[in-house]
């Protein structure tokens, strides 16, 4: 069998050092029988260039067929219009799901072990959508948006992965954390769609839980935990605390998952200060590519490598970052040495990880899509337009405005029904102490004499066309109904 083939990707600043100290590792262990790696080009150097994306056309095209990426940690530039390379490669390669595990490790003390709690979660998150999609403007003079966007596809493919992966792993009970209290649509969505899917997996327990008691409760009682699935931002925030019950990001390994390609990386950050010197932690990318190699069908070497760490870390030894101070640290390339002395060993204070029979790779490229796809869960919905959401650059008083806006409707299919401002209603009922800033929603709905269906969305730009030869439209949106469900959310104080 011809040997898989995974791009590779070093990192900046500990990045390479830490990434040849695990490929030696992985040759000691038989990976190399198995599989190559492929250099590319990606991170800092590229960002030098010009590339405002972080990676060469070559280096794309070489993901693309391989299908695999293994990288270091990545530095993000300052300025310049470079956005982060690690966001960018999981949405360019639609790596929805990004999998994260958390266990307490020997030789690594927190508050937790010393109170002899371990932990042993994990947490799935949703990659591509949310606010990553950085889709930003400056509105007014004073105020700059963050377009937020959940689809319905994006949330089945994330929670039927997650669903998925409990399943293999054997757990039995998976949290959907988010806050729909609030975003009771978006977030809303996303807590329906973990509904939907969980019904497909009948022997697992469904539960959930609002993300700011969740992080309370992750840090109070993080044993009542073993699956969290969550939207982009909030996963990315809960896992960061997740990696510091543990004792920090260079214990926690990530895997990028897609239906075509996965990414598995070292999240924590390029260390500059200690690049070079020999002294950097390699256990999160060792543990990283301990889940590539699982994900590979090389889950007999992925077992040998994870228990060979686990002996040296309960025997004690450590790098500078962690460990008993009171025992010399040792650098980069001597812990690694370490750990490939210790293949074949089984650690004695904690359980090892399961040992299967010697195995071949089971990974298969998925054939590449002809054209990008166009994913859809709801299909075949009536809807009717039912009016629009204008929103205005004003400084007018709510009061003002709303005369100037029934005016601009007295004519037309609309009444006007809502102006707000930041989300909170300031006309037709509202409070004087509600402070507005220069940027104003006002809202439009069909008369009660007008019948929903009757027309589509031409009269709806027909009033913002005469609205806006008297003021600045910086955006509008269409409200509609979907199945006689109305497609738009109340202000605060509505």
């Amino acid at each position: 069998m011809s040997r898989l083939k995974i791009a590779l990707a070093s990192g900046d600043g500990i990045g390479p050092e830490i990434m040849d100290a695990t490929l030696l590792l992985f040759k000691a262990a038989g990976v190399m029988d198995h599989a190559e790696f492929v250099p590319v080009e990606m991170g800092a150097s590229v960002f030098a260039k010009g590339n405002s994306r972080g990676m060469t056309d070559e280096a794309i095209r070489t993901v693309e067929d391989c299908g695999i990426l293994f990288k270091g940690p990545m530095e993000t530039p300052k300025g310049g219009g470079g956005k982060s390379i690690n966001v960018t490669a999981r949405k360019l390669w639609n790596a929805y799901a990004n999998f994260r595990v958390f266990k307490t490790l020997p030789g690594v003390e927190t508050v937790y072990s010393k109170a002899g709690l371990a932990i042993d979660m994990s947490i799935v998150r949703e990659n591509i959508e949310d606010t990553y999609g950085g889709v930003e403007q400056r509105l007014t003079s004073d105020v700059v948006q963050c377009k937020r966007l959940i689809s319905a596809p994006g949330c089945d493919e994330v929670h039927r992965f997650a669903f998925q992966t409990a399943r293999k792993l054997g757990l039995k009970k998976v949290h959907c954390g988010h806050k729909a209290n609030i975003m009771k649509m978006s977030d809303g969505l996303f807590l329906e769609r973990f509904r939907a899917a969980g019904r497909d997996f009948p022997e697992i327990e469904l539960a959930d839980v609002i993300v700011d008691a969740l992080c309370m409760n992750l840090v109070v009682k993080p044993q009542q935990y073993q699956m969290i699935v969550l939207p982009n931002l909030q996963g990315d925030i809960v896992s960061d605390l997740c990696a510091g019950l543990v004792g920090g990001l260079g214990f926690a390994p990530s895997a990028n998952i897609g239906s075509n390609i996965s990414i598995f990386e070292a999240v924590h950050g390029t260390a500059p200060d200690i690049a070079g010197k020999g002294l950097a932690n390699p256990t999160s990318l060792v543990l990283s590519g301990i889940m590539m190699l699982r994900h590979l069908g090389l889950g007999a070497q992925g077992s040998t490598i994870e228990n060979a760490l686990l002996a040296t870390l309960e025997s004690g030894i450590h790098t500078g970052d962690f460990g008993d101070k009171s025992k010399p640290s040792v650098g980069t390339t001597e812990f690694m040495r370490a750990i490939i002395e210790r293949l074949g060993s089984i650690p004695k204070t904690v359980p090892a990880a399961p040992a299967p029979d010697a195995s071949q790779p089971s990974f298969i490229r998925p054939p590449k899509p002809a054209t990008q796809q166009v994913i859809r869960t709801f299909k075949n919905l009536v809807t009717h337009v039912v009016g629009c959401d204008i929103y205005l650059d004003s400084s007018l008083a709510p009061v003002a405005l709303a005369e100037e806006m029934q005016k601009a409707c007295a004519d037309t299919p609309f009444k006007l029904t809502l102006i707000s401002n930041r989300g909170t209603q300031v006309w037709p009922t509202g409070s004087i102490y509600t402070e507005c800033v220069d940027y104003y929603r006002v809202r439009f709905e069909l008369k009660d004499s007008v019948t929903p269906g009757t027309f589509g969305q031409a009269r709806c730009i027909a009033l913002l066309d005469k609205i806006a030869e008297g003021f600045t439209v910086c955006s509008y949106e269409l409200l509609r109904i979907f199945d006689g469900m109305k497609g738009y959310s109340l202000a605060q104080g509505q």
